[in-house]
C-alpha cells in the first residue's frame, strides 16, 4: 500500500518576501495535488496544540522546538504500517530543515525497509538538510529522490509533479 503523509501549516505565512495569511498551507496543497495525480489517500499529521496564526510567533515557536529539540504532540494516525510499503512524506522546510513535529512523528514510526518519496515547500532553500536528516532519522528506508516546490508557486506546480513522477519512473514503482 502507498499513502500520503505530510504537515502543513496555513494562516500567516511568508510568500514571495511578503507575510500573508492562507487559508490552506502550502504542503497541503501540493500533497492533495499529489494524491490527486496518483490517486492515493492522503492523511496529515496534526499537531494537538497547533502553532499560532501569526508568522512570527510561530516561527519563534519553530525556532525554539529546533534548538530543544522538542517532540511537538501531534494526534494518532489511523494507518496500518504492516500494509505501508511506500510513503510519500511532506513538510515545509523551516530554518532550512524538518519541523520537529515530523521528526518526532519519524521516531515514532518503524519504516524500515519502507520507501519515500519526500516533497517539501519552501521560499528558497529547497531542502535544505531535511534530506540528510531523513536519512538519519530513517537509516534502515530507501529514501528516493524529492519533490522540492516554492510555497508561492505551488498553485502552479502540476508540470513539476507530473515531470518529478515521469522523470524518476515513480508511478512505475508504486
Amino acid at each position: 500500500m502507498t499513502i500520503i503523509i505530510y504537515f502543513s501549516r496555513k494562516d500567516e505565512n511568508f510568500v514571495n518576501g511578503q507575510i500573508k495569511t492562507l487559508v490552506k498551507g502550502n504542503t497541503k496543497i501540493l500533497a492533495e495535488k499529489i494524491g490527486e495525480k496518483l490517486q492515493l489517500s492522503v492523511v496529515e499529521i496534526c499537531p494537538k496544540v497547533p502553532y499560532p496564526f501569526d508568522y512570527y510567533e510561530a516561527m519563534a515557536i519553530v525556532e525554539k522546538e529546533k534548538v530543544t529539540k522538542d517532540k511537538p504532540i501531534f494526534h494518532e494516525l489511523a494507518i496500518d504500517w504492516n500494509r505501508v510499503e511506500t510513503i510519500f512524506l511532506g513538510f515545509p522546510n523551516w530554518f532550512g530543515s524538518l519541523p520537529q513535529i515530523v521528526v518526532h512523528f519519524l521516531e515514532t514510526v518503524d519504516l524500515s525497509a519502507k520507501t519515500i518519496y519526500p516533497f517539501c515547500t519552501h521560499e528558497g532553500s529547497a531542502f535544505g538538510c531535511s534530506l540528510i536528516e531523513l536519512k538519519k532519522i530513517c537509516p534502515n528506508a530507501n529514501v528516493k529522490v524529492g519533490l522540492p516546490v516554492r510555497g508561492s508557486r505551488v498553485e502552479k506546480a502540476d508540470n513539476a509533479i507530473a515531470n518529478w513522477l515521469t522523470q524518476y519512473s515513480i508511478t512505475e514503482e508504486i
